[in-house]
């Protein structure tokens, strides 16, 4: 188990982010509910990329959740990173420091903005570049998940907390994936198709995608990013990793390896694959990889 910096105490902390997290989700429930209204949507879009859409909501859950950390915890000496801040200039980013906060204040921001309800707030905690605790809010299903690692929470305010259930051994056979649903990737959905899951899921964001592998809803989840286009970031994978990782299950590379994280420009590229048993991820993996080779569906110089 990782120490955190003097004078912090983990149960408080994590009471903290609880308090915080559910305010987020008044402001996200707030502007999904007015969204819903075609009078008021121009209002809340704040810009015209289709691709990369930003709306109040982004904004203001990012403006929350900095603004109150720093001042609850003036004088730690961890960084925040956020996807808000990144995209205004992302060289200037400091985040020379072993603790580092890692948000994504509206991850399925093209989601929110559809009404389909699979959106979520992400914020991790990094040690040394590798993510320690977790938060994956996703208001439209009253789940706040929390997870430092060693133990996982589902915190809900209208509904019992839920128990978590271990996770049943499937053959790749008989496996659900869980999909991107707003990102056309035509090689995505080749290797899709020739892999032959039992039955295949869509949905936005990646904590929506990482949540429902917990639930038992799906098993596995594939992201491919093509060469030369845009790529997942830190602040999408950070948090969902580590509640996924926490409560069984593993997130890596093609090559069953560790996510890095903190590189220069923070992208989260190539292949990654993440399941809900950690004890057979390696044989997904290579699986996965025989599979791409034989098929040459994906070139790994790239």
């Amino acid at each position: 188990m990782v120490n955190l910096p003097e004078g912090l105490d983990i149960n408080y902390l994590i009471d903290d982010l609880k308090i915080l997290s559910w305010e987020a989700a008044d402001i996200l429930l707030k502007y999904s509910k007015m969204l819903k209204k075609s009078d008021y949507k121009t209002n809340i879009i704040k810009n015209g990329d289709e691709k990369d859409p930003v709306t109040i909501a982004d904004l203001e859950v990012n403006d929350l959740i900095l603004k109150r950390m720093q001042c609850k915890y003036p004088d730690i000496g961890w960084k925040f990173l956020s996807e808000e801040n990144a995209k205004e200039n992302l060289n200037n980013c400091d985040i020379n420091s072993d603790w580092v906060w890692i948000l994504d204040p509206l991850d399925g921001t093209k989601d929110f903005i559809q009404g389909t309800g699979n959106y979520a707030m992400h914020f991790a905690l990094n040690y040394k570049k590798k993510p320690f605790l977790g938060v994956v809010l996703v208001p439209e299903r009253d789940e706040l998940w929390i997870a430092n690692g060693e133990n996982i929470w589902c915190d809900r305010r209208e509904h019992p907390n839920r128990k978590l259930n271990s996770f049943p051994n499937k053959s790749f056979d008989d496996m659900t994936l869980v999909t991107s649903k707003n990102h056309n990737n035509p090689m995505l959905m080749h290797l899709i198709d020739i892999l032959g899951f039992k039955k295949v899921v869509t949905m936005g964001s990646i904590g929506c995608k990482i949540a429902s592998i917990i639930r038992g809803e799906s098993d596995i989840y594939i992201c491919l990013s093509l060469p030369g286009k845009s790529s997942p970031k830190d602040w999408d994978f950070a948090a969902p990793e580590v509640i996924l990782r926490t409560a069984g299950g593993a997130v890596t590379n093609l090559e069953n390896e560790e996510l890095c994280y903190e590189k220069h420009n923070f992208n989260q590229g190539g292949i990654i694959i993440a399941s809900n048993n950690k004890k057979m991820h390696e044989e997904i993996c290579f699986r996965i990889k025989e599979i791409i080779k034989k098929n040459n569906i994906y070139s790994f110089s790239s």
